[in-house]
C-alpha cells in the first residue's frame, strides 16, 4: 500500500515579467504597497554589488520601504548561473512565505525565471504562480530606453564605469557583462592621451552603442517572453502600458494607475484571495473600487481576525 500523502495547498507567488524599461520594478513596488508582499529580484545584473546606475537598480526612495531580496548581493567578479539563482531564490521564497508574506518575483532575466518555474521540481511542488507581463510597443519603448540612457549619463554613469574600469578585465563574466560597461572600454583606454574632440567623439560612439544594445536587449527579452508563453503554455496576464508611456507628468501617472497598476491589482487580488486565501490588503481608494467593496470587506475581516 502506498503511503498516504496529505494534500497541501500551494503557496502563491506573483511573477512580473517584461522587457527592460517597461516598468516592471514600478509595478512590483505598486503591488507590494497594496498587498503584504516582498520583492525578489530576478535580474542577472542587479544581483551584483555596484554599478547601481548602469544596472538601473531601484533607489531606496523608490522602494517605498518594500523589502527587496537578491539585489546588490554578489561580488561583481563571480558568475551566477540559473542554478545558483534557483538555490538562492528558494531560500528567500521560503523565508517570505514563513512570515505570511507574498513573494513578488521581478526582473528581465527570463532564463532565471524559466529555470525556477519550469525546471525546478521543488518550486513546482510548493508554489502556484500568477504571471503579469508588462508590455510596451517597441517603437515607444526604444525611444524611452534611449532617453533613459541620457538620464543615466546625467546621474553619473560615466564616472561609475570609469571607477569600475580595469583594462585587464574579462567582459564575458560577472558584472562587467552589463550594458554600459564594455561599450565604454575604447574611450576609457585612451581618454587621458587624446584631445577633447576625440574624447567627445568616442563618448558619442559609446553612448550610441549603449542605446543600440539596450534596444536589442528589449527586443530579445520580448521574444523570450513570447516563446515562454507559446512553448510552455504559461498563462500570462498581458498588461499593455504603451498609452501610459505616451503621457507626460500627472497624466502619465493617472494612465499608469488606470491601465497598469489598477488592472494588475485586481488580477493579483483575485489570484491571492480565491479559495479563501486569508491575508490583508491595503489599497488606495482607486484600487478599492476596482477590487470591489465586498472583496475588501472580506479581506479586512480576515485581517482583523489574525
Amino acid at each position: 500500500m502506498e503511503p498516504f500523502i496529505p494534500w497541501r495547498r500551494k503557496d502563491k507567488v506573483v511573477i512580473v515579467m517584461g522587457a527592460t524599461g517597461t516598468g516592471k520594478s514600478r509595478l512590483s513596488i505598486d503591488l507590494a504597497t497594496r498587498f503584504p508582499a516582498e520583492i525578489v529580484n530576478s535580474d542577472k545584473m542587479q544581483v551584483y554589488k555596484g554599478l547601481d546606475i548602469v544596472t538601473n537598480k531601484v533607489t531606496e526612495e523608490e522602494c517605498h520601504g518594500v523589502p527587496h531580496h537578491l539585489l546588490g548581493l554578489l561580488d561583481p567578479n563571480v558568475d551566477f548561473t540559473a542554478m545558483d539563482y534557483c538555490h538562492h531564490a528558494s531560500h528567500v521564497l521560503e523565508s517570505i512565505v514563513r512570515r505570511d508574506r507574498i513573494p513578488i518575483i521581478v526582473g528581465g532575466s527570463n532564463s532565471y525565471i524559466k529555470a525556477l518555474v519550469n525546471d525546478h521540481a521543488e518550486f513546482q511542488s510548493k508554489y502556484e504562480c500568477c504571471f503579469l507581463w508588462v508590455d510596451v510597443a517597441l517603437p515607444i519603448l526604444y525611444s524611452f530606453v534611449s532617453k533613459r540612457v541620457d538620464r543615466m549619463l546625467d546621474a553619473g554613469l560615466m564616472d561609475e564605469v570609469r571607477n569600475f574600469f580595469d583594462p585587464e578585465a574579462d567582459y564575458t563574466s560577472g558584472l562587467r557583462r552589463a550594458i554600459g560597461v564594455p561599450e565604454m572600454d575604447q574611450l576609457l583606454r585612451v581618454e587621458s592621451s587624446v584631445d577633447h574632440h576625440t574624447r567627445a567623439r568616442l563618448l558619442e560612439i559609446a553612448i550610441d552603442k549603449i542605446k543600440a544594445n539596450t534596444c536589442k536587449l528589449a527586443s530579445y527579452q520580448l521574444q523570450n517572453i513570447r516563446s515562454l508563453q507559446n512553448q510552455l503554455g504559461w498563462n500570462m496576464h498581458h498588461i499593455d502600458a504603451t498609452k501610459a508611456f505616451l503621457k507626460c507628468g500627472s497624466k502619465a501617472d493617472d494612465a499608469w494607475e488606470r491601465l497598469v497598476a489598477g488592472p494588475s491589482t485586481t488580477t493579483v487580488g483575485q489570484f491571492l484571495y480565491e479559495e479563501d486565501f486569508m491575508s490583508a490588503i491595503v489599497t488606495p481608494t482607486t484600487a478599492t473600487s476596482m477590487i470591489g467593496k465586498s472583496a475588501v470587506t472580506t479581506v479586512a475581516a480576515a485581517a482583523a481576525s489574525r
